[in-house]
């Protein structure tokens, strides 16, 4: 369904995803702005990370070492138990998945649900919502605000990258693409396409994405007790369209949903 055909739906959605981009105006509270920052290498004025528009690519740059060299690091109890538990989870729901994908394919329960969440309009109301929040920050002069959306979009960046490689390297197919005597047990390495276009289903680009920006929004304003609940709230919203839609596997949400998690907390946010 095109985008074009539906406005009343469209504007519907964005109403939702413009929660996440208002987290102190909405209950008509006024934050107050950063204090002048000097960064420091370590931490800036607010306690958030630095970040600036000049200093985006070499943070993006600096992220993309720390995710790729995190392996390294699970020697340490600290970091190999989670690591262990969202692989084995992700390994439960695989197994499940040739199970829960045909129903979600042929069910008709979710089409009012996908007719409004469709994959253009996630897809824009998570980009929507950094957006929105960086031009709040600059009409209320609020530095914490415009840098929230500075990291929201720095964490979307490492997110797809590490995506687009996963999605190349397993070359899942989608549940929509299979065929009606096919099997949803053998999927990998089947769905071809061209370099860095990440055609694969292993992970969730959208649910990745998502959760990037729901989790840098949720640990910046979590002084309002709301806030993660409507950034993650919102971020499910997307991974579950997902899976209604047969765009992707239970599994592949799972595992997109825990990598925008990890690499926004971790690595952009550095908590």
């Amino acid at each position: 369904m095109k985008l074009a055909d539906k406005p009343m739906n469209t504007a519907v959605a964005f109403v939702l995803f413009s929660a996440l981009a208002v987290p102190s105006g909405m209950l008509g509270q006024t934050s107050p702005p950063d204090p002048p920052e000097t960064p420091a290498p370590q931490a800036a004025a607010d306690g958030g990370r630095p970040v600036s528009w000049k200093t985006m690519l070499s943070n993006i740059a600096s992220d993309q070492e720390r995710i790729w060299l995190f392996p390294l690091k699970l020697g340490g109890e600290d970091h190999w138990i989670p690591a262990a538990s969202v692989v084995g989870a992700t390994a439960g729901l695989v197994a499940l998945d040739p199970y829960d994908a045909p129903y979600f394919r042929h069910t008709s329960s979710f089409s009012g649900f996908n007719k409004i969440f469709s994959g253009n309009v996630t897809a824009y109301g998570t980009l929507a919502a950094p957006v929105s929040l960086y031009l709040g920050g600059l009409l209320r002069k609020d530095s914490k605000m415009q840098k929230t959306a500075l990291l929201a979009g720095e964490a979307v960046a490492d997110s797809e990258i590490l995506a687009t490689f996963l999605k190349d390297a397993t070359e899942r197919v989608r549940p929509a693409a299979i065929g009606a005597n096919e099997s949803y047990s053998d999927t990998w390495f089947e769905s071809k396409g061209s370099l860095l276009r990440g055609k694969g289903s292993m992970p969730s680009g959208h649910t990745i994405a998502a959760m990037s920006v729901a989790t840098v929004i949720a640990r910046r304003y979590g002084n309002h007790r709301w806030v993660p609940y409507v950034a993650y709230g919102l971020a499910g919203v997307v991974g579950f369209s997902r899976v209604s839609l047969s765009a992707h596997f239970v599994s592949d949400v799972f595992v997109g949903g825990a990598l925008g998690y990890s690499i926004s907390r971790f690595a952009v946010l550095q908590q």
